[in-house]
């Protein structure tokens, strides 16, 4: 028992650190609403700020400590002048990607100054021995705890009793009001950044002692530090405080009775990480919940001419290098296969991981033990390990159907340092007897000895054989119906669903897909000596990765080989030692600057500016090759049609007879619809019936319910209750991308376009039913179809046959509008909503809108609900009308009879004019 307190009490001081790093952390989000994942680094460079001055250059202990204090603080206003306030209207992947830039900075510069071996420092805080309840603790722990508590206090007061505080809260809340009060969001972001980095110093002063200085510990303290906040959710002060001291209490714990166990205890944060975030997701988000602006996206066109060259080419420059040369090659490489695995998940399909390196060392070590336990030559070790990740990849994958963005890449860094502690760190899993790693000697390839012990350029030519391979694998999943759906879930998930998506399936064949890749590079990494040696699979080092991949274009096939250069090892780093020796031990600083203004002055990448200068030369060539070039005209006709042909989209017209369509009349029932958004009920027992070949029109004042009724029908808010029936089908259980399947589609009031996608690609993204066996076809043959003659015949509908090559962002709004309608037919609903098509479009356009929408019910035999401001046009088109009144139907009937009801006078008084009132 004495020991179970003893070891409570030390927690609790371990703790006191943990909440006073997640205050720092709090603060920085409050005040800027960026998470900082450099603040651990931020942390780290005051602890060796002081450690100098105190020990190398003899200044007392707290002079030396206010120093390290105000170097953090100072770094903390650096970073949000020089790399956050540039990033404000970028992508939050962008300033996500920003605070990483710092880490990789700051985590070079003090490796090249003080290595990464761990050095013992003294405490200063009283260290004596006390005695709490027959339990004996050193007395430090008391002073951290007593720290952390005074410091939760002083917060606590300062952001609820003070202007300053009152100000972060109002920027918080809306900065655009604030200003108007004369609140400076900029001044109040730097001082919160300044704040909450002098704490992050403070932080990395005091625990020093505790768990050692090194670059590494006192990165790594992040993990922890994010788990206390996560538990204050990014707010509370006194709720991070008690967070801490639980994690601390229980590692603690952990580290005396579960010691057996390697890694057990480290995994506590992410333990307490995986629950928060995976409580508090949700499987789609809230209503206009996606990025400001996505990175741009190649093609993945492959030029079979161009890559037969450089594929030779490069065989060849292996051939002469020399062993040196040939190891830089393949680390090239490598790491270029790791970049790629993150194109995947994250610029294909938006889902920001930090698990690269994680998924390589699995693949290494699933790969090792096939070769070291069970005696299989390499080829088939190498499949054992490819295959084997790819379900620890989906088990990666699974908080990503409930969590996105940067709680994504919380939770898959916590993931990947708890695989990278409990196994990879585990000599009694990661060595054999006699070996530093799993030995699996030297590798044969049908029969070639390969060795890249003793032919580093045969290795390095495996290498790129299977790099290239690889990259034609992910360049056909790009062109392919797959590749439309995970652009589209990482455009907006909430379409995507609506448009019969699985979000969840695209988002689990995305990370199996980057997994592979990933566990490719780790098998290659690992068997190119003689033993897999687990150093090389940092968990961190994705960090690294995801940087290098921003460097080189995160949706660009060809960013990787240039992004690759810029790490130690490298290609680059050996010609850099050819113009200037020793250039090579700066290349993480070299590559985290360049990061840093990639962010800022190019956030596409590389890769965007080698895509368009290829794009120009190609269009310069076929101007001489034809110079009766047509124009403008032709140009958009080669664009759509994907320039040679090989995976274009087929867009032929069809004839009249081909192109009749009809969509299966099944009539919708809804019956008793409540919505509750806590103590509000937004729609209150509503009950109506659409028929095939009719529209119902569903009006009321604003915040009477109606676009909560659409949700609720679609299956986009789990506040509901009540049945919806589709034919004879119940669909009330059903998720949003089944109910789409079966007959339901949508718009959305903010639209909800596919942004980086073209106007056809939308279009295609809607109406393509890939089968069971896509997803792997895919991988080698892109599928291509014409689109169906319905589709066809909306195009032509809705005016869009001249605007099918341009991307969303060229299109007028009101061209915006009409494709979102089209969209959402092009999936042959049975019955459509639409929720305020007609909003912002003039007189002219709302009435041919009308006339469309007719149409749909009329020739095409759907049922449409129509939820609209416009009451003239609901009158107009309508056959039925519901009215809706604070989440209750007060009326329904035909336009005639709502329009002289009493009940929708008195509810439209102060919203219709006379003449619309008027029976």
């Amino acid at each position: 028992m004495d020991d179970i307190l003893r070891f409570a009490l030390l927690g609790l001081g371990l703790g006191a650190l943990y909440a006073l790093t997640a205050h720092g952390i709090v603060l920085v989000y409050r005040g800027s609403g960026v998470l900082n994942f450099a603040h651990g680094a931020i942390g780290m460079a005051g602890a060796y700020v002081q450690w100098e001055l105190a020990v190398n250059h003899g200044v007392p202990y707290w002079p030396a400590v206010a120093c390290g204090v105000l170097g953090s603080t100072v770094l903390g206003v650096l970073t949000h002048l020089l790399v956050i306030r540039p990033l404000r209207r970028a992508s939050s992947l962008a300033r996500l990607v920003g605070t990483l830039a710092v880490f990789i900075v700051l985590t070079a510069v003090a490796v090249k100054r003080y290595g990464d071996s761990v050095q013992l420092v003294p405490a200063k805080l009283p260290s004596g021995l006390v005695e709490i309840a027959g339990a004996t603790v050193s007395e430090d722990r008391i002073w951290l705890l007593g720290i952390a508590v005074a410091v939760t206090v002083a917060l606590h007061a300062l952001y609820k009793r003070t202007l300053f505080g009152l100000g972060t809260t109002a920027v918080a809340e809306n900065q655009g009001a604030a200003a108007s009060l004369g609140w400076s969001a900029d001044l109040i972001a730097a001082a919160n950044w300044g704040l909450g980095s002098a704490l992050a110093g403070l932080t990395g002063i005091l625990i020093v002692p505790v768990i050692g200085l090194s670059v590494t510990g006192l990165t790594t303290l992040l993990l922890s530090a994010l788990a206390a906040a996560l538990v204050g959710r990014f707010s509370s002060f006194p709720v991070t405080l008690a967070g801490g001291l639980v994690i601390g209490v229980v590692q603690s714990e952990l580290t005396r009775f579960g010691s057996d166990v390697t890694g057990l205890a480290a995994s506590v944060p992410f333990l307490v990480i995986a629950l928060m975030l995976v409580a508090r997701g949700r499987a789609l988000p809230l209503r206009g919940t996606f990025l400001e602006r996505l990175p741009a996206l190649g093609t993945g066109r492959v030029r079979p001419v161009p890559l037969a060259l450089a594929v030779v080419t490069g065989l060849l420059l292996i051939g002469v290098s020399s062993p040196l040369w040939a190891d830089a090659i393949t680390n090239t490489l490598v790491l270029s296969l790791i970049i790629l695995s993150i194109i995947v998940v994250t610029g294909y399909a938006g889902q920001v991981s930090l698990a690269a390196y994680a998924l390589a060392g699995t693949g290494a070590f699933i790969a090792g033990h096939a070769a070291a336990d069970w005696g299989w030559p390499f080829e088939l070790a190498l499949l054992a390990g490819v295959l084997g990740t790819v379900p620890i990849g989906l088990l990666f994958a699974l908080p990503a159907v409930r969590t996105r963005g940067v709680n994504l890449a919380i939770i898959t860094l916590g993931l990947g340092t708890t695989l990278e502690t409990m196994v990879f760190q585990n000599t009694d899993l990661s060595t054999t007897p006699g070996s530093d790693g799993i030995s699996v000697g030297k590798q044969t390839l049908f029969g070639i000895d390969i060795s890249g012990v003793d032919h580093p350029q045969r290795y390095a030519a495996v290498v790129l054989v299977m790099f290239v391979a690889a990259t034609l694998v992910v360049a056909n999943v790009r062109r392919s119906r797959t590749g439309r759906r995970l652009i589209a879930v990482r455009a907006n998930e909430r379409a995507a669903a609506a448009l019969g998506i699985d979000v969840r399936a695209a988002k689990l064949y995305a990370f199996g897909l980057s997994s592979a890749i990933a566990a490719l590079a780790g098998v290659l990494t690992g068997f190119r000596s003689t033993s897999v040696v687990f150093a090389d699979f940092a968990s961190f080092d994705s960090i690294t990765a995801l940087g290098l991949a921003v460097i080189g274009g995160v949706g660009f096939l060809v960013g990787p080989l240039f992004a690759a250069t810029f790490a130690a090892g490298t290609v680059g780093a050996r010609f850099g030692d050819l113009v200037l020796p020793g250039l090579s031990e700066w290349m993480p600083l070299i590559g985290g600057i360049i990061l840093v203004l990639t962010l800022v002055g190019n956030q596409d990448g590389i890769g965007r500016e080698l895509g368009r200068q290829a794009a120009g030369a190609e269009r310069r060539l076929l101007a001489k090759r034809r110079p009766t070039h047509t124009g403008v005209a032709q140009d958009a006709a080669e664009q759509a049609a994907g320039g040679d042909g090989s995976d274009a989209p087929d867009v032929r017209p069809v004839a009249p007879s081909q192109a009749a369509h009809r969509t299966p009349g099944l009539p919708l029932r809804v019956r008793d619809l409540t919505v509750r958004y806590g103590g509000v009920v937004a729609v209150d027992g509503l009950s109506f019936d659409i028929e095939p070949g009719r529209v119902v029109g569903l009006i009321g004042p604003n915040g009477a319910g109606k676009t909560s009724a659409i949700d609720a029908v679609t299956g986009f808010t789990r506040a509901a209750s009540g049945s919806v029936l589709l034919g004879d089908r119940e669909v009330t259980r059903l998720p949003v991308h089944r109910r789409a399947g079966a007959g339901l589609s949508r718009s959305f009031q903010s639209l909800e376009l596919f942004e980086d996608m073209s106007v056809l690609d939308n279009l295609y993204a809607a109406c393509d039913r890939p089968g069971p066996w896509a997803y792997l076809k895919d991988l080698v043959r892109p599928g291509s179809r014409p689109l169906p003659a319905h589709v066809l015949v909306a195009v032509r509908e809705f005016g869009l046959e001249g605007a099918l090559d341009r991307p969303v962002g060229d299109l007028s709004y009101g061209e915006r509008r009409l494709l979102a309608i089209a969209r959402a037919v092009a999936t042959s609903p049975s019955v459509l909503l639409l929720d305020e098509p007609a909003a912002g479009l003039s007189d002219d356009e709302s009435r041919e809108l009308a006339q469309l929408v007719r149409r749909l019910a009329e020739d095409w035999g759907m049922g449409v609900l129509l939820v609209e401001h416009d009451v003239d046009m609901v009158m107009s088109v309508c056959d039925e009308v519901v009215v809706l009144d604070f989440g209750r139907r007060i009326c329904v009937g035909t336009p005639e009879e709502v329009r002289g009801d009493p009940a929708v006078r008195a509810a439209y008084l102060g919203d219709l004019s006379p003449e619309e009132v008027a029976p």
